[in-house]
């Protein structure tokens, strides 16, 4: 007779798809119950991917076979699949194969920017999300480094190139297309091309998410980005000191005046984690942005503290939250990126109740419906 500790260990064997760790591991696996010698299994997946699920079920039925059970179910549960939300500035939408678009941004260079971006992309895909991410700094492509994939090159297929794969994320960088510390000296015209060439260009598979780590400041690129594709939501990231704050409240203007609703704010820098001790010192000011999130209606949500261990873990191409999971740093991007999932099915949600809202009058002219909008002064727009 299997026990369900026989069943449990050989499920260690399953890889979540894309990844090196099991369903086990990942904390997959709800329950295991047997009874009149048939086994039942209940998984709960992040994934609404039909592909995720067929593949578990496969390799769980090879793992049962192999225990000898022979009567068995395999329950999974899983998420929605997300829904493409619609609204840009500009109505377009060159890669219309993904799903939502997550702009990250800062009104500075230094901040952790890239280094926000790398842990929130894997961190997501960790969490089940088909994820890509796209660097758009085009004078400091830096995620290459950080990822560990300098010097690979990517595969061009007819006129197009495919994203390189690190640690679960697709990934297309300018640094990935041309030669190591070779300066670009382009004016703006052309980094909106090369951002729209970089969103339209590359074989992009059907995302859950893509991340774009956009250069610092307010400039070219960001408007580009925002004209291109529908952006689903924008992250900004910053530091504790009113002078990196300053620049941030640039960011989330920004972003307020391109209808692009801001998902949070991440601190990083926020405090330090001695690596003898593990204690968390203030050393440049802690909690200065939850007045700026009230301020622009959003919320901080993630405080990243300084870990030498993230210092590390970028110069060498190996993300803490992926090879560090257990440190404080990793959990608190394993919480920004649930916290950021929320808050994008909540922004779908909105457009969708949005867009079923409008109803055309008997004139053939399209209304707000009074239930779900008001209107102070002006017209409403919706014509």
């Amino acid at each position: 007779m299997v026990t369900k500790e026989q069943i449990l260990n050989e499920l260690k064997s399953v890889m979540y798809p894309g990844f090196t760790k099991s369903i086990v591991d990942f904390g997959f696996v709800k329950d295991i119950s047997i009874t009149d010698n048939k086994a039942s299994i209940d998984l709960e997946i992040t994934s609404s991917a039909e592909e995720v699920e067929k593949a578990l079920k496969d390799d769980i039925r090879k793992e049962l076979t192999i225990l000898g059970v022979g009567e068995y179910e395999i329950n999974i549960k899983k998420p929605s699949a997300p829904k493409q939300q619609s609204n840009s500035v500009s109505g377009k939408n060159v890669a219309p194969q993904i799903k939502n678009f997550v702009m990250v941004s800062s009104g500075k260079g230094g901040v952790g920017k890239s280094t926000t971006t790398v842990n929130l992309a894997i961190a997501m895909a960790m969490q089940g999300k088909c994820v890509g991410l796209l660097d758009a700094d085009i004078y400091g492509p830096n995620i290459p480094r950080m990822l560990g994939t300098i010097g690979m090159e990517p595969e061009i297929v007819g006129n197009k190139a495919k994203p390189l794969k690190a640690y679960g994320v697709d990934m297309m960088s300018m640094g990935s297309l041309m030669g190591e510390g070779q300066a670009l000296i382009w004016r703006g015209a052309m980094i909106m091309k090369a951002v729209e060439q970089l969103l339209r260009d590359i074989l992009w598979e059907d995302l859950d998410v893509l991340f774009i780590d956009m250069p610092p400041g307010t400039g070219d690129a960001q408007l580009t980005l925002a004209q291109s594709v529908p952006v689903t939501a924008g992250v900004n990231v910053t530091t504790p000191q009113h002078v990196a704050l300053d620049d941030s409240r640039r960011s989330l203007d920004m972003f307020k005046k391109l209808h692009i609703p801001v998902a949070g704010i991440v601190e990083n820098m926020s405090g330090f984690i001695c690596p003898n001790c593990h204690t968390e010192s203030d050393i440049f000011g802690m909690g200065t942005c939850e007045n700026l999130a009230k301020e622009y209606d959003t919320s901080v949500i993630a405080n990243i503290p300084i870990e030498p261990t993230i210092r590390e873990g970028g110069d060498a191409g190996k993300p803490i939250v992926y090879f560090h999971p257990e440190s404080i740093t990793a959990k608190r991007y394993m919480q920004a990126a649930s916290k950021l999932w929320e808050f994008i099915e909540n922004v779908n949600d909105k457009n969708l109740a949005g867009n079923s809202a409008i109803q055309p009058t008997t004139n053939g002219v399209s209304a707000c419906s009074t239930a779900s909008k008001s209107h102070s002064g002006g017209s409403c727009g919706c014509n």
